[in-house]
């Protein structure tokens, strides 16, 4: 499987789960919310901290956390295209003037 592949593939699948992880933050927030209530944070319901900071802070690490695995997934992709064109480079034909016919 080429560079651009492999890449999109694991692009993909890292996006799914970051996006999983956004949507269950979110949903469990909300869906359970009575229920998380009767623990507290700081001498708040923990519904109320989780609506009013730390949603918002799990965001913001996956805001990270993306950034920082798209990074080294360039970085990873970009290794592996270079590799294959060194791979492509030494299997080529030679053209040159000793390999020349006919002169």
């Amino acid at each position: 499987m080429p560079a651009q592949q492999r890449y999109w593939a694991r692009a993909q699948r890292v996006t799914a789960v970051l996006f999983s992880a956004w949507l269950l933050t979110t949903f469990c927030v909300i869906f359970f919310a009575r229920e998380l209530s009767g623990y507290s944070l700081f001498g708040w319901p923990f519904s109320y901290y989780m609506a009013a900071q730390g949603t918002t802070l799990i965001y913001l690490a996956i805001v990270g956390l993306y950034a920082w695995r798209m990074r080294h997934l360039d970085l990873r992709c970009e290794q592996e295209r270079q590799q294959e064109s060194q791979q492509e480079m030494a299997h080529a034909p030679q053209s040159g003037p000793e390999h020349r016919h006919g002169n």
